[in-house]
C-alpha cells in the first residue's frame, strides 16, 4: 500500500456529538480532522454521535481541500461500541482514516481491519487501484510498548502510531512533567518502530496548554521536543493549536533552500563521477544527499515552493 503521501502533522479531535464542531471543522486547514467517538462522547450519547457522524461524512460532496485527510476515532475494540462504530462508519463516503484507541496487542489491529474487510470490502480489497481507509494505533498502555513489534505488523493497512500521554501516565501511576522526561523511553520506542516499520506517521502528545502566549510558548516547545525525537506530528485538541503544531513541524525555510542547493549541486557532483564533495565547507555524501531528498519532498508535500527555490539556486555548484 503506498503511503508516502500522508502528511499528519498536526492532527485535530473534533467532538462526533457537537455537529456545530463538525460543520465548523470543515473551514480549517488541517492536515488532519479526526472526529471523536471515544473519549469526548458520553455512553448515552454514542449511537447518536455515531449516526450523526455518518449523516456529516455523507452530505460532503468533497473533502474540503484544505483538509488533508478525514477520520475517525472508534471507541476501542473492548468495548460494546466498537463493532457498531466499524459497520456503521466503514463505508461512509469521504472517510480517510480510523484511528484506534487503547491498541494493546496485534488482535486489536486485527479485528479492526476483519470487521472493515466485511463490512466494507471496497475499502480494503487486493485491488492496487482501490483506496483502503488507512489505520492509526493510538499506544496508551505498558503492554502496548512492549508489543510494538507485532502491533506495527499486525495490518497492512496500519500507517502511524499516536502516543497518548495521559492514558499511559494512568497505566504507570506516573505524573506528568513539563520537561517529559517519565515518557522518555515509551516515545523513543514508539519513533524507533514507526520507522523502522516504515508507517509514515508517528505522533506525538497532546499539548493540554492553549491559551495565551504560555499556552503557545508551551505547545511550541513541545513540538520542538517532540521534533526532535523523531515524531513528524502531534494531537492537537483546539482548533488554535494546529496552525503551530503545522509549521514547527513543517521543515524550515532556510533548511529547505539549503537542502536544495544540495540536491541541485549533487546533480551536478554526479554528472562529473564524483561521489563526495563539499558544499560551504561541509562535506555532502550519500545519506547527507538522501536527508536532502526527504526534506525537500516533506516541503513540497507543506505548499513550499520547491521549484522557485531550485530556480533561485540553478548555478550552485559543488565545491
Amino acid at each position: 500500500m503506498a503511503t508516502s503521501s500522508v502528511l499528519r502533522r498536526a492532527l485535530l479531535y473534533v467532538p462526533a456529538s457537537s455537529q456545530k464542531f463538525m460543520t465548523k471543522s470543515l473551514s480549517l486547514a488541517s492536515d488532519n480532522i479526526t472526529y471523536d467517538l471515544e473519549d469526548s462522547v458520553t455512553p448515552a450519547n454514542k449511537q447518536t454521535a455515531r449516526i450523526q457522524l455518518r449523516d456529516h461524512l455523507s452530505s460532503l460532496s468533497n473533502k474540503p481541500g484544505s483538509i488533508g485527510e478525514l477520520a475517525v476515532r472508534i471507541n476501542a475494540v473492548s468495548t460494546p461500541y466498537a463493532l457498531d462504530d466499524l459497520t456503521t462508519l466503514a463505508s461512509a463516503p469521504n472517510l480517510d482514516a480510523i484511528v484506534i484507541p487503547k491498541v494493546n496487542s496485534a488482535s486489536d489491529l486485527s479485528f479492526v481491519t476483519d470487521v472493515i474487510r466485511h463490512a466494507a470490502p471496497q475499502r480494503h480489497s487486493s485491488d492496487p487501484t482501490a483506496s483502503p481507509l488507512k489505520l492509526i494505533a493510538l499506544i496508551e498502555s505498558a503492554r502496548a510498548v512492549m508489543d510494538l513489534r507485532s502491533i506495527c505488523a499486525a495490518s497492512p493497512y496500519l500507517t502511524g502510531l499516536i502516543f497518548a500521554a495521559e492514558d499511559f501516565a494512568l497505566d504507570l501511576s506516573i505524573t506528568r512533567t513539563p520537561g517529559l522526561a517519565e515518557f522518555l523511553y515509551a516515545r523513543s520506542a514508539i519513533v524507533t518502530a514507526a520507522r523502522a516499520f516504515d508507517l509514515p506517521s508517528s505522533i506525538d502528545l497532546v499539548c493540554t496548554s492553549y491559551k495565551g502566549p504560555e499556552g503557545v510558548k508551551q505547545l511550541e516547545e513541545e513540538c520542538q521536543n517532540g521534533k526532535e525525537m523523531g515524531f513528524n506530528g502531534k494531537q492537537c485538541i483546539h482548533p488554535s493549536q494546529v496552525e503551530v503544531t503545522q509549521r514547527m513541524f513543517a521543515p524550515a525555510e532556510s533548511e529547505v533552500e539549503w537542502y536544495v542547493r544540495i540536491l541541485v549541486a549533487d546533480d551536478k557532483a554526479s554528472a562529473a563521477g564524483r561521489g563526495a564533495w563539499t558544499l560551504d565547507g561541509k562535506m555532502i555524501d550519500a545519506p547527507v544527499v538522501g536527508k536532502a531528498r526527504a526534506v525537500v519532498a516533506k516541503a513540497a508535500k507543506c505548499g513550499m515552493d520547491i521549484e522557485n527555490i531550485k530556480a533561485k539556486w540553478k548555478d550552485q555548484k559543488p565545491e
